[in-house]
């Protein structure tokens, strides 16, 4: 594939408006993946260009014809560069990613926020909680988004947010900080419960690494920018599943909900386990694989010892 010199283009761009237009131009004709945020080159650029101007996504059209220096032309085009010859997802280039409508600090020691619970805290896991959650345990929290948006949503909850990467909770802790919410979100360091003191929460929220071995070598290119600590999740994607299963029940309280994404390891988790009465949410918004399961249904799992990965 053609790859992107791009010379000629800060002196030839001189407006917003011809830099978005020649960088969607750019992406089009690129074999870009898209996946993290956006689906199109137009919100693509978009969340390049803005960013990189330290402007809102949400400008007027006017602002468009705004002239640009020569050293902001020469970012976009060193970002877009960037983009486009080494596939490197946008948001490890600005820095920036959304969750909820909610704006968090990204880099590559963790995965981009983009999991489809972002609909049901949005929600406010409606038709899943009968109250408002006091205590909440995010498992995998990598970035903090969902941590952090649950902490907004529910102004009066405690947030556990655990992860088992120190480089993934220094992320996180950065997003708490933006926030102000070091008194209601705690980052702990754990491999998922081993080192989690024992709490009853009312709901746990995990989206934790699902990716089969298989799958993982398909990735897109993009992807592998991102930590695969994030992603692997065993020989069938599911090795980090059961260990939660079986650990979610003690730290649930007596009306607890376990809420959890598998994403395409769905199938295989059905297919090996059909007794588990999973409920499998329909998004609204797109995505498949995220189930949940009340305390007391993890607890009547019958031969628990006998679920498997295979």
């Amino acid at each position: 594939m053609k790859k992107c010199t791009l010379n000629e283009a800060v002196n030839d761009l001189r407006t917003i408006g011809d830099m978005l237009r020649w960088s969607v131009s750019c992406f089009t004709a690129a074999d870009l993946h898209y996946g993290h945020g956006t689906d199109n080159p137009w919100d693509e650029a978009i969340q390049l260009i803005l960013p990189t101007l330290c402007l809102p996504l949400e400008i007027s059209d006017t602002v468009f014809s705004a002239r640009l220096t020569y050293s902001e032309k020469q970012s976009i085009v060193d970002r877009v560069k960037c983009r486009v010859n080494d596939y490197i997802p946008v948001s490890y280039l600005t820095n920036k990613a959304w969750f909820c409508g909610y704006e968090f600090y990204v880099d590559e020691r963790v995965l981009i926020p983009r999991s489809p619970i972002a609909e049901l805290i949005n929600q406010k896991f409606s038709g899943i909680l009968h109250k408002e959650p006091q205590y909440v345990l995010d498992m995998c929290t990598g970035s903090g988004c969902i941590a952090i948006v649950c902490a907004l949503v529910f102004p009066h909850a405690q947030v556990d947010a655990v992860d088992v990467s120190r480089d993934a909770l220094a992320v996180a802790d950065k997003n708490i900080d933006m926030y102000d919410l070091k008194k209601r979100v705690t980052s702990i360091y754990s491999d998922l419960f081993d080192e989690l003191p024992i709490k009853q929460y009312d709901v746990i929220v995990t989206n934790p690494p699902y990716v089969d071995v298989n799958t993982i070598k398909d990735l897109p290119k993009e992807y592998h920018h991102e930590p695969m600590l994030g992603f692997f999740g065993g020989n069938n994607g599911l090795t980090l599943l059961f260990r939660i299963l079986n650990n979610a029940a003690r730290y649930l309280n007596i009306n607890g909900v376990l809420i959890c994404e598998v994403g395409n390891s769905m199938n295989a988790l059905i297919t090996s386990n059909p007794d588990i009465p999973f409920t499998w949410i329909k998004l609204d918004n797109g995505g498949d694989g995220v189930f949940f399961l009340t305390r007391n249904q993890i607890i009547n799992i019958k031969n628990k010892e006998k679920m498997t990965e295979n």
